[in-house]
């Protein structure tokens, strides 16, 4: 329990009912703006430390991200330990739904890794604080078209900054994983007329691109996108893609991706800026997604959230300008406005109000 209580996060509940199979970890953060919102992701951990880990470190971001989201809402996240190939089921959806609302509203979940919006509905089943649903369920759908519609908006205001234009026209991005959230993304880079290299396990989720998109270049694996020659590195997989040796070889100019918690440590920041490399904080340009599924609570909208989503452009231009006006690399400088917000939004709630 020392890596827990070694933490600022308020709540983390561990989860297991032994007949579904359940086992899962809840992390709230923070609620200094609101309840805390997060996805719920189903990963094969190799470990009950490595789900800890995982999920502690996630939660964290999510509280970060909602902040300059500009939402009313905490940082929380979920993990269910498993493969969801194998391990999903009725049963154990409902059993993690019902360990949900014994939190009595504290934490919102939604898709993650391995979740999607048909479980949200089976989760919902016996919860009332799930979002991310269906649209047959009155749901926004797959979260992941706006996740990448904000990463885009990231990736332009970027490329202001570095080339002089909001616009990746004729500039080489290189898509690391195109699942959910990198596929879209390849559509939005290709319709603003950038090359596209991608990279992919799935050998099915590349096939999906080439099929659209004949014109795209594919390498295999990580080192060999870093090692090509692009302008823009997006990492859109799990985390932690930019570590030391990476960092090193690195020719792009920008990193900005759709992956949470792309630096492998503290550190890798001030590495990439003193390289020259532009990178555009995860939890940014990321959040498009949990604007699409926040707006659900109110009612979802598309326009009103696609509208909000919009926003991250100009959110990440002035997270650049206060990081070359306070001479830190924008990662603190986006942390530094983030904890701004959690602080001074989160006092107000000292103000008593009439019962």
């Amino acid at each position: 329990m020392t890596k827990v209580f070694g933490t600022p996060h308020e709540q983390v509940v561990f989860c297991h009912d032994e007949t579904s199979g359940l086992k899962a970890i809840i992390a709230i953060y923070s609620t200094a703006l609101g309840p805390a919102l997060g996805g719920t992701r189903f990963y094969p951990y190799g470990s009950e430390d490595e789900a800890l880990d995982d999920v502690l470190n996630l939660s964290k971001g999510m509280a970060y991200k909602n902040a300059l989201a500009d939402l009313d809402l905490g940082g929380g996240k979920a993990v269910i330990i498993g493969d969801p190939a194998v391990d999903k089921s009725e049963a154990l959806l409902r059993a993690y739904g019902r360990f949900v609302q014994s939190l009595n509203g504290r934490y919102f979940t939604a898709c993650d890794v391995g979740t999607f919006s048909e479980d949200m509905d089976v989760i919902a089943r016996e919860c009332d604080y799930v979002t991310g649903r269906t649209v047959a369920h009155g749901g926004a759908g797959d979260s992941s078209i706006l996740t990448a519609f904000g990463v885009f908006q990231g990736m332009r205001a970027a490329a202001e900054r570095v080339w002089g234009s909001p616009t990746l026209r004729g500039r080489r991005v290189g898509v690391e994983g195109v699942g959910k959230v990198g596929h879209r993304l390849v559509e939005h880079l290709r319709e603003d007329g950038a090359d596209v290299v991608i990279t992919d396990v799935d050998a099915a989720a590349v096939a999906r691109v080439r099929a659209r998109h004949p014109e795209v270049d594919v390498v295999d694996g990580h080192a060999a996108l870093i090692a090509s020659d692009i302008d823009v590195y997006s990492p859109c997989a799990l985390g932690a893609a930019l570590d030391d040796e990476t960092v090193a070889v690195l020719g792009a100019k920008v990193v900005c991706g759709g992956a949470n918690n792309q630096l492998a440590h503290p550190g890798i920041e001030k590495q990439l800026d003193d390289r020259g490399v532009l990178y555009a904080p995860d939890y940014v340009v990321n959040s498009g997604g949990v604007i699409q599924v926040a707006d659900e609570i109110e009612g979802f909208d598309f326009d009103r959230a696609k509208q909000k989503a919009s926003g991250i452009f100009e959110t990440t231009r002035r997270i650049f300008a206060i990081a070359a006006d306070e001479g830190v690399p924008p990662a603190v400088a986006a942390d530094r406005l983030a904890e701004r917000r959690m602080s001074e939004i989160g006092r107000l709630r000292g103000i008593l109000l009439n019962p």
